[in-house]
């Protein structure tokens, strides 16, 4: 494996340890406000990871005490606005949603507007139980449009009407019981939390890893009878796999399968 490579590109942060690329939104200043600059360099930073081989895991989270404060109304009051393309920051979610690795989200403080839709992006969870989170969008006179897409999967109609609508906070127990987090923790135990999740997805096969996490997004969307055709075809090809045959030899064994004993040498 190459060693740990850690550079910094103004407000974010890229760094790999050992099998997850960790990425940090790097303004605490402006709690981690999203700028368009920053942005930028998030979807950069998606977009590297997934490409990378050895990195089997993505980790998203916040420098200072809070995760994302929303949109950086000083720098993006206008972030609306598009100049006849997708707006980057649709982009920025969906790289966090649809790409190859599972991208884990570690909510180290608040998180409000867009910093909860890069949350709802996200394919697991974790949060401090100090956070507080809120569509405070209505309070400003607009509405949480584009993060509405991945929030509504998470929340329902029902927990998000109200939500949208009153843009009250609500606290890590309350985001666990609506669905938008998988786990609260401590602060100090927050970095060994999520290591645990990596370790535990780096057990997967990379290939089966990639696949699970493309079933549930595609299912999703579609009808039955599409997403049983889907299953089917999905399942036929894996277990014809390299990567199934390896599993399955070392199930049979006793022993760890290559990419676990791989990882365990790193």
């Amino acid at each position: 494996m190459a060693q740990d490579d850690k550079t910094r590109q103004d407000t974010v942060l890229y760094e790999q340890r050992g099998r997850a690329a960790w990425i940090t939104l790097n303004n605490p200043d402006s709690r981690n406000a999203l700028s368009a600059d920053m942005v930028e360099q998030l979807t950069a930073g998606v977009k590297r990871a997934n490409a990378d081989d050895e990195a089997r895991v993505i980790v998203l989270t916040g420098e200072g005490t809070a995760f994302c404060a929303g949109a950086d109304l000083k720098k993006s009051g206008r972030m609306g606005e598009t100049e006849g393309s997708r707006n980057p920051f649709i982009d920025l979610m969906m790289h966090i949603r649809d790409g190859d690795k599972p991208v884990i989200c570690a909510v180290n403080g608040a998180a409000f507007g867009g910093g909860l839709g890069l949350v709802a992006a996200c394919d697991i969870t974790l949060a401090v139980d100090t956070a507080r989170f809120s569509f405070s969008e209505v309070r400003i006179g607009v509405i949480p449009a584009m993060i509405s897409v991945v929030v509504l999967p998470k929340l329902g109609e029902h927990n998000t009407m109200r939500l949208f609508l009153t843009g009250e906070r609500f606290d890590a127990a309350r985001a666990l019981e609506y669905g938008l987090l998988h786990r609260v923790v401590a602060a100090d135990d927050l970095e060994n939390e999520v290591q645990k999740e990596i370790d535990a997805v780096a057990k997967g096969g990379p290939v089966a890893i990639r696949e699970a996490k493309k079933l549930v997004r595609t299912v999703a969307r579609l009808d039955e009878d599409a997403a049983f055709a889907y299953a089917e075809e999905r399942i036929a090809e894996l277990f014809a796999s390299p990567e199934a045959a390896e599993g399955m030899a070392a199930f049979a064994e006793k022993r760890d399968p290559a990419w676990v004993a791989d990882s365990n040498d790193d």
